[in-house]
Parts: structure tokens; sequence; C-alpha cells
């Protein structure tokens, strides 16, 4: 029997796998990426970029309707509702992170949730469950295919090269597609992929998000109008292989083997506390555990009593900006993001304001830090750490360190602290009504019949369709 080649064992796992194939654990997992995706989306729906591209996407119509979150009265074309819909979950850098490093779920789960309502028969609650797991497996599986993709990113955006492939997996799997059919998505996505880096910090990088899931979703759709790519397209440095140094791909096992385990059975993701790039996590509880000592010896803390900051962080040009000017570039500044915890002994929603940010207190307290990066401090969100050190015009040195920030896969959230997260942010969109019934929604997604109950509740900006909302007890503690 010949071997398949990598492009085509791909088609294969991607035909082939079953929701039989679901686990407990991945399952619990892929609920909680669900629940916050959909949290920082809302949220998300109420920023600038995301109001541009609506603006934008509104000029465009079809005879297929789908949600736009947060919006009870408007809808899109699918591509278009996947499109918006993934700018909001990445509009504020608050979506999940994955290692190797990309944001996964925001690529698949906004095509998957567009996708779904557009179709004449209604996938059940199991069916997207299933899809979305292997457009994030496929995710996982192709960021393995290179050493380089594990570090903090330096050329371009991973999930505009492995997340449009995700979407395009994802929708394939919903829409039940053939091998073949599922081997050409690929391809065609492919055609799709890459943003640079150097739009990082700025409002186009959550269009990469948006064009990810998109783009993806619109592959799958062409191959099943028959429209073909090259069928080696993984197996060939000109192919995905352009994107990486060291590119050594490998075939998908066949779901049926014994070898197949689910990448998300043994990698947890890990949720953001703050909408930032994920390494600020770290700088954030350094600067606050330094801030604590400081306090625990001199009682307050004095912003004129400090003489510098010290920051100890992984080398990464594109997280080290000293003065921000705009929100997404203070996202994306150790230097931002470690003072604004100096002074609030927090950092917020509202701490990327442009009140809060262009806080004469915090340009002061901007001045008078330093960073550094020492050796052995790798750029990579499974091995680095940050420091803080704070000194004083008195000689006094308050030092901290964080290895592993709460949130992180080592140290996950809770579920409670997690249903907290997608209630702050949710709530600041939706009814009390559509909040809790998506809760309830994702909770037992697996038992749900019809998977467009989603978008009713996504849509629920009043308590206009009470009579949809169907409460289960405990619903916050079912995963």
């Amino acid at each position: 029997m010949l071997r398949k080649g990598i492009t085509e064992s791909f088609g294969s796992a991607i035909h082939a796998l079953s929701t039989a194939h679901l686990t407990d654990g991945v399952i619990k997992r892929s609920k909680r990426m669900m629940l916050d995706t959909l949290g920082v989306g809302l949220l998300g729906t109420r920023t600038s970029v995301f109001n541009k591209v609506l603006q934008y996407s509104q000029s465009f119509t079809s005879e297929d309707r789908s949600t736009v979150w947060g919006k009870s009265n408007l809808v899109l074309p699918p591509c278009l509702a996947a499109f918006v819909n993934g700018v909001a979950v990445h509009s504020m850098d608050f979506d999940d992170t994955w290692h190797p490093a990309t944001h996964p779920s925001g690529a698949v789960l906004p095509a998957l949730l567009a996708l779904a309502e557009s179709l004449p028969r209604q996938p059940s609650g199991l069916d997207l469950l299933l899809a979305f797991n292997v457009g994030i497996e496929v995710q996982g599986r192709l960021l393995r295919f290179s050493r380089e993709a594990y570090n903090i990113p330096e050329r371009f955006h991973p999930p505009s090269v492995v997340g449009v492939m995700g979407s395009a997996a994802a929708s394939a799997k919903l829409l039940g597609l053939s091998p073949t059919q599922c081997l050409h998505a690929l391809a065609i996505a492919a055609s799709s992929a890459g943003a640079p880096l150097a739009n990082a910090a700025t409002q186009t990088k959550p269009l990469h998000i948006g064009n990810a899931t998109r783009r993806g979703l619109e592959a799958a759709q062409l191959a099943q109008m028959g429209l073909e790519g090259n069928p080696t397209i993984l197996d060939m440095d000109s192919g995905l292989g352009v994107y990486y140094k060291d590119y050594h791909p490998s075939a998908m096992e066949d779901s049926t083997s014994s070898e197949f385990k689910w990448i998300l059975e043994s990698q947890d993701v890990a949720f953001k506390r703050i909408p930032a790039h994920l390494a600020m996590h770290w700088v954030v509880d350094a600067a606050m555990a330094a801030r604590a000592k400081l306090e625990n010896r001199v009682g307050k803390f004095d912003l004129d009593q400090i003489k510098k900051v010290t920051l100890r962080v992984p080398p990464s040009k594109y997280i080290d900006c000293p003065f921000p000017s705009t929100e997404h570039q203070a996202r994306h500044s150790f230097q931002f993001n470690a003072c604004s915890a100096l002074l609030d002994n927090k950092v917020t929603v509202s701490s990327y304001g442009d009140d809060d940010r262009n806080r004469p207190a915090l340009r002061e307290l901007l001045a008078k830090v330093k960073v550094e990066t020492p050796e052995g401090n790798e750029p990579s969100f499974d091995k680095m750490y940050c420091e803080a050190e704070v000194e004083t015009e008195q000689g006094q040195r308050f030092w901290a360190r964080c290895n592993t920030f709460y949130g992180h896969w080592r140290k996950p959230l809770s579920q409670e602290d997690l249903v907290q997260k997608f209630r702050a942010h949710a709530s600041s969109v939706l009814s009390t009504e559509g909040v809790d019934g998506l809760i309830d929604i994702v909770a037992n997604i697996e038992q749900e019949k019809n998977s467009s109950l989603l978008g009713l509740y996504l849509r629920m900006t009043s308590s206009q369709i009470e009579q949809l909302y169907r409460p289960r007890k405990n619903a916050d503690c079912i995963f």
C-alpha cells in the first residue's frame, strides 16, 4: 500500500475524524476556548477597528445571512460576518494564545458560527464542537513543522498562516467535504496565508484574524464547488514551507490509528487577564509584586521617590515600545504595561484608553524605565520570564520575578474566573438573558440539537427574546 503524502494525510484525517474521537479532556478545554472567544469578541464590538470593518462590510449583500455578534438587527453574508466577528475577537489582543505561538480560536469559531447559520440543515452542537477541534488540531500540527514557530514571532503573525488553514479545515469538516475536497480547501487557503509582523501594534493586526477566519471559510466553500489547488501544498518548501526557515512537515495520523492523539489534550491554551500581548502578563505580574514589596517597606508607592525601573525581558523588537502613542502600541509595550501596573497596582481594559495612557505621571515613569534582555531568557511563551526592579532615590531596590502568570497553561484560570471574565465582557453588550444563555449553551454544547441557538443569544442585546432563554441549574460549573 502506497504511503499517503502529507497534504493527502491531512485531507483524509479532516474527513475521517468523528464525534466519537472527541475525548472528555478535549471537550472540556475546547468549550473553555469557545466561551472565552465569544466574550472577548463581544467586548471587541465596542472598538474603533471593529466599527470600521463593519461599516465596510455592510456595503455587501447576499441571500445568505449570518449574525454579527452583539448586534440585534444586523446580519451579513457569512464570509463577511466571519470577518467582522474575527476582527472583534482580536481587536484588543484579548483572545487565547497557544504553544507554539498562535491565537487558535479566533481564526476558527467566527467562521463556523457564520457557516452554520447559512446551511440548509442546522448542525448540532456536537457537530460544531467537532469542527472547532478539527480546526484547532490542524493549526497545532502545522505549527510543529518548524522549531522557529515555538518562539515569539519575528517576521509574520502566525494566525495569518496557520489560522487560515485551521479555518479551512474546520469549515470543510462542517460542510462534510470529501478527503480530496478537504485537501484542496487547504491548498486554496494557503494562497491567502501570511501577514507581516510590521502591522502588529496597529489597527490592522486584528484584520489578520478576521482575514484568516474569512479566507479559510471561503477556501472550503470554493473547494466544495470544485476549485482545486496544489495537492501537495503542505509537502513542499515552496508551499506552506515558504513561511519557515526550518520546515519539516510530517503526515497526520489516521484517526483510526492508536497513535492519533489530539494536541489540545496535552497542550492547553493560555487565557488572558489583560487585553494585551501575552508577554505583557509576565511583566505586569512582576511589576505588581515589586510594588507590593516596596509598599511593605516604605508604606506607599510615591512616583517622586522612584529613581529607576529596570525590566528584564526576553528579546523581541515588536513588544519593546518605550513611549507608545496609540492603544495598540500600548498593548505591545513592556514599558507601558509595567508602568501602568506600578502606578495603579492593576491593569484593566481602561488602562489603554486615551485618558490613562496620556497621563503625565505615566509619561514621567516611562522615562525612568530601562529594558534589559538577559542571556538565556528565551523569547518563548513556554520558557520566558520577566523581572521588574524598582530603585528609589534613597538607593533602596525592590525586585520581583514572574516565571508563570495566572492564566498560563501551567497555571490555568479556574472555571469560576473564566466565566467571570466572560460575564464582565459579554454584559457590556448583551442583556442578562443573552449572557446567561451563552454560558448555558456552551456549557452543554455537545447536547444541543441546533447550534444556531448561539446566534440567537449573540444577538440578544435586550430582553425581547426572553422566551428563548432556558436556564439550567449551576450552568457556570458545567464544563
